[in-house]
Formats: C-alpha cells, sequence, structure tokens
C-alpha cells in the first residue's frame, strides 16, 4: 500500500500537501539523539511519499525495535525530545529582540541617571518571566517587580540575582522566604514592617524594604499624610533599612489629567515630609509605562515599565513618543480543512452557516488557550499573507475560519492544507492582527489577552 493509500484517519499525514514542515521545523529544532525532530533529510527506510514528520516517527519506531521483531518499546528520555511545538500545533512565540529594543527605547527615552525596573510579574505578561528577566537585565534594566513571592523565586532559582521588589506586602508567613532568597517586600503597615524586621535580626541580617505610599489610587500604601507618622513607629528597629519609596499612578494612561497630578502632588508632599523629618526615603520611583513615557516629571531615580516593555503601548497617546516592536506572536497549524457544502452549519450552535464555495478550516486553538469565546466571528487569523474571517464560535480546544474558494478578478487563491501555518496574533507579509485589535473588539486591555495566551500553548524564543 503507499502513502496516498493510506487511510486518513492512520495518521492524517497523506493528506498533507509536499513541502509541509512540523512546527519544529519553522521554528528552529534540529535533529537531537537520533531521533528526527523536522527539517532534517529524509530517513533510509521510510517511504517516499512520507513527509519528514512521519520519518521522525519511523525514525522512533525502529530505534526502538526489538530484535526479534517483537513489539517496539518506547525509550522515555527520547520520548521528553519530542518538542511541545509538535505534540500539539499552537504555540507563541516571543520575539526577545522585539524586547531588547523595547528596553533600549525607554532608557533613551528616560534618559541617563534614571534607572528602570522590568516589571515581570504574570510571567512576564504572559511572555516568560525568567527568559524575559534575563533578557532586560542584558539589555540595561537593573531592578525587578513581581507581584507574588513565588515570581520572585523562580527568578532567584533561575539565578537571576538583581534586586527583585514585590509590589505588595505579603503576608507575615513569608517573611522566611523573603529573607532566604534575598526579595524585597512592599511594606505599608507597622505590624509586618515589625515582624519582618525581628525575623531579620534573629538570623543577624538586614531587613530592605521599599515603603509603599498611596496618593489616591487607594488599593495599597500608607496614605500620603500619615507617612511621618507611619515611619515614627517601625524606623527605631536597627533592622530596618529603607531602600526605596513608591506609589503608583491610577490614570497616567488616561486623557484626563487632573487625578495624575493630585497624586503626583500629594507624593511630592510626602517625599518632602520625609526629608524634613530627616529620612532618605531612598529610590524614588512612581512612574508606569504610560508615566514613564508620557511625563517626565515623575520619572524620579527609576520607572517601572510593564506593558511597554512587551511591545504594547499602554494608551493611544504614547504611540506617537516612543517606537515599541510587539514581542509575542500566536500561531498554529491547520489540523482539519474541508469544503462545507451550502447552509450547513459550524461548531457549537451552528450559528454560522457554510454560504457554499468555502473551505473551513481548523486549528487547535480555544478559549482555554486564551482565544476569548467573545472573539467568536469577530476576528481575523492569518494565513499565506492573507487575512480570513473566524467562524462559529470558539470551542474550549479548537476553532475555525473561512476560506472563499471563488476567484474573483485579480484576487489572489488561497487554499490551506492540513499543516499550512495560521498567524492569530501578529504580522505576514502586509497582514496584520493585534491584541490592540482582538482587546478593542471585547472592550477590555490588552493586558489581560496576552496574559491569557501563555495559558497552556508552548512558548518559543525566537
Amino acid at each position: 500500500m503507499t502513502a496516498q493509500e493510506l487511510p486518513n484517519g492512520f495518521t492524517g499525514f497523506a493528506n498533507r500537501k509536499p513541502g509541509f514542515e512540523p512546527a519544529s521545523a519553522s521554528v528552529g529544532h534540529t535533529p537531537v539523539g537520533g531521533y528526527t525532530t523536522g527539517g532534517g533529510a529524509a530517513l533510509a527506510g521510510v517511504p517516499a511519499g512520507y513527509e519528514r514528520g512521519a520519518q521522525g516517527a519511523f525514525q522512533y519506531a525502529r530505534d526502538h525495535a526489538r530484535p526479534d521483531a517483537g513489539a517496539a518499546s518506547f525509550d522515555p528520555d527520547k520520548l521528553r525530545l519530542i518538542p511541545d511545538t509538535d505534540r500539539r500545533w499552537a504555540w507563541t512565540e516571543v520575539d526577545l529582540n522585539a524586547l531588547r529594543h523595547n528596553v533600549a527605547s525607554l532608557k533613551r527615552h528616560v534618559g541617563p541617571g534614571v534607572r528602570v525596573m522590568a516589571v515581570v510579574k504574570a510571567d512576564g505578561y504572559g511572555h516568560g518571566a525568567v527568559r524575559c528577566a534575563k533578557t532586560a537585565l542584558n539589555s540595561g534594566a537593573e531592578y525587578l517587580g513581581v507581584a507574588t513571592v513565588n515570581e520572585a523565586i523562580e527568578l532567584r532559582e533561575a539565578l537571576v540575582n538583581a534586586p527583585i521588589l514585590v509590589l505588595s506586602q505579603p503576608p507575615d508567613e513569608a517573611i522566611p522566604l523573603l529573607l532566604a532568597y534575598k526579595v524585597m517586600p512592599s511594606v505599608y503597615t507597622p505590624d509586618f514592617a515589625i515582624r519582618y524586621a525581628e525575623a531579620a535580626d534573629a538570623f543577624g541580617i538586614r531587613a530592605p524594604y521599599h515603603l509603599a505610599v498611596n496618593t489616591g489610587m487607594n488599593r495599597i500604601g500608607v496614605r500620603h499624610d500619615q507617612v511621618v507618622e507611619f515611619l515614627s513607629q517601625v524606623s527605631f528597629h536597627r533592622a530596618l533599612d529603607l531602600v526605596g519609596t513608591f506609589t503608583h499612578f491610577a490614570t497616567a494612561d488616561a486623557p484626563e489629567t487632573l487625578d495624575f497630578h493630585i497624586q503626583t502632588k500629594r507624593f511630592l508632599e510626602a517625599i518632602q515630609g520625609m526629608r524634613v523629618a530627616g529620612v532618605d526615603p531612598g529610590i524614588i520611583h512612581a512612574a508606569n509605562s504610560a508615566a514613564a513615557i508620557r511625563y517626565p516629571d515623575v520619572h524620579f531615580d527609576m520607572v517601572r515599565p510593564g506593558i511597554a516593555l512587551y511591545g504594547l503601548h499602554p494608551c493611544p497617546e504614547t504611540r506617537t513618543m516612543i517606537e515599541l516592536k510587539p514581542v509575542m506572536s500566536v500561531l498554529a497549524r491547520v489540523t482539519d480543512s474541508r469544503l462545507v457544502p451550502m447552509s450547513e452549519g459550524v461548531s457549537y450552535g451552528m450559528n454560522y452557516r457554510s454560504p457554499g464555495s468555502v473551505k473551513i478550516c481548523t486549528i487547535p486553538v480555544g478559549y482555554a488557550d486564551g482565544l476569548r469565546r467573545g472573539l467568536s466571528g469577530r476576528t481575523d487569523f492569518i494565513v499565506s499573507g492573507q487575512r480570513f474571517r473566524q467562524v462559529g464560535n470558539i470551542c474550549m480546544d479548537q476553532c475555525m475560519f473561512e476560506v472563499d474558494m471563488r476567484i474573483y478578478g485579480t484576487r489572489r487563491r488561497v487554499d490551506p492544507q492540513i499543516g499550512d501555518e495560521v498567524v492569530l496574533v501578529g504580522r505576514q507579509g502586509d497582514s496584520v492582527v493585534t491584541l490592540d485589535d482582538m482587546a478593542n473588539t471585547l472592550g477590555t486591555i490588552h493586558y489581560e489577552l496576552s496574559i491569557g495566551f501563555a495559558q497552556r500553548m508552548p512558548r518559543v524564543y525566537v
């Protein structure tokens, strides 16, 4: 039986068009341990009709076949070498060169003498905290900001040695972890400050912290007009070490600036009060991405960019002020491709019906992967440089898109096959789909979407 005669249910390879390469080949994987992961030459003894993805499977079977021609054994070590992108045809790509560009742009924008704290909380906004932290530090950032103690520990265990600030006050029970991993907390209650200092003193070490000041966002922090009083309650302890003082702006990304200026005034008054009381505020920082780009007066000693590091603008006003490059792309490969007769439905609810002369293609990405169900029928995907409409309700693990097979004048006809690459977020040729596009459609912010796409798809750094 030839490869083309094999039933499609066997592996699906028979229906792939010539030249197909697995995802591993497109992202630069090379053969390892005698097992071809894609992109290599044809393997001896493999039927000529099989493409490279199938060759790897045949090679694996031959490598582990028993001498008596009995059942093959499976080597767990070799199984682990099969890339994630060949286990499921959906992945995110993180462009570390784009991240380097964004850090450099921000450094130039804030100018010399201003430090950069790279905020890598929420797994680097979905981009991978460890790799993004190391890249940011190598590109000029000097501090790292996280949201939780565990996020800080992940960085330390990955041998990241830069100063790390937890941007909130952890539970008292986490104090030993802060001290053991040399992680600084934000502090804003006297009880935590004293317990933290006592624990440090018992080990004969210092208890460094940053003081969080509430200037109007009313989320965390010592109230701006009570800062000196707070310090009088805790500063007697010999182990406490005030390394920095900060606040957070609630409206730096808003067109209206009144509340921003009120917060700025309150913060400056709090800093001045500390100095009058003889307290050194340490490293003064307040500017998130929007404030760092829009308002030079609040750069102080350090800025704290988050979303801008990843090439996403915090607000429309920043687009003309700084050049940022998107770091994340979301890609998949077609897992099914079929002509659907006129009036037949697609997906749950069948709220989409085929108009005829269309091909419906399936990709293995759904709302469990961050492709929000609210985007059903409201977003485009890109294949071969052309945009195609997503159709039918987005499922938990899969979704479909429509390709018009009719020919209109000079319109180039695209005929997707199983294994063809699909861009959900990113650029291909002159076509682009952005997280901003999706966020505007959903009435949300791109932060939420970038984090969502990191839920379970493998991540590839390029």
